[in-house]
């Protein structure tokens, strides 16, 4: 296991249950663009990667044929099982594994996704890979994380390392755009929405070092009305939110 392995594990092992009680990671509106980009079918056998709780895996299931979600952290895997109990669904299968090097054949999936995952990814083109090798020709891949204008990201990247320091790198568009160029995929397609959450909200489900977390407010409050990260802060009825900006990106194999 590499070090970076170990530290999301580590992080998402102490987010696993706050994490999924969030809201926003379970917004109805942007859950349903998401299966409307998907093009989702009854035949459909979806991939999940690095699927966390299994939000989006366990949303997609009373509409395709089956579901396979693959994590690192066997934490959030435990909460993945838990809401497709919840949910019902028995079209459902979990696996712990590398998404850099993926347990499964070639050409396994019609459809394999990946949701808030990429920025946590110390090569993204080697994730993929991995992805478009398991998809069957005429497949789809989904990625859906946040995205930033070029001028917006080094800040953005200090303060998100400082709230879970398993973040490396937010990609900007034109980032993804020469990473898909790079395959065979073609018949790109793009949508765009926004995750809003309150900060304390935020930091509640975070697990930065001793003394971050009163760094990061510091660092919010400043930023409003100035926006160098990206993030649109703003105060509602005194609490600061902000805004999260994720970009869609679907391609066909």
């Amino acid at each position: 296991m590499t070090t970076h392995q170990a530290l999301i594990i580590d992080q998402f092992t102490q987010q696993a249950i706050p994490f999924t009680q969030v809201p926003a990671h379970s917004n109805a509106e942007s859950l349903h663009l998401l299966s409307q980009m998907a093009n989702l079918t009854d035949e459909d056998d979806v991939l999940d990667v690095a699927c966390g709780s299994g939000i989006v895996a366990c949303a997609f299931a009373p509409m395709v044929h089956h579901v396979t979600g693959i994590d690192l952290t066997p934490a959030m895997l435990e909460q993945a099982q838990i809401m497709a109990r919840q949910s019902g669904s028995t079209n459902l299968t979990w696996q712990q594994g590398d998404i850099e090097a993926l347990p499964f054949a070639d050409a396994s999936f019609s459809l394999v996704l990946s949701r808030y995952a990429f920025h946590h990814f110390l090569h993204p083109e080697a994730v993929l890979a991995e992805m478009i090798r398991v998809c069957r020709p005429q497949g789809r891949i989904l990625i859906a994380d946040v995205v930033l204008p070029p001028e917006k990201v080094e800040a953005y990247n200090e303060l998100e390392k400082l709230r879970d320091p398993s973040h490396t790198c937010a990609l900007t568009l034109e980032a993804f755009q020469a990473l898909f160029s790079q395959t065979e995929l073609h018949t790109i397609r793009l949508a765009f929405y926004k995750v809003e959450i309150p900060l304390e909200q935020q930091l509640a489900a975070s697990f930065p070092k001793p003394g971050d977390k009163e760094r990061i407010r510091q660092l919010v409050h400043d930023d409003l009305g100035i926006d160098r990260f990206g993030i649109s802060a703003n105060l509602q009825n005194d609490e600061v939110w902000y805004e999260i900006p994720i970009s869609i990106i679907v391609a066909e194999k």
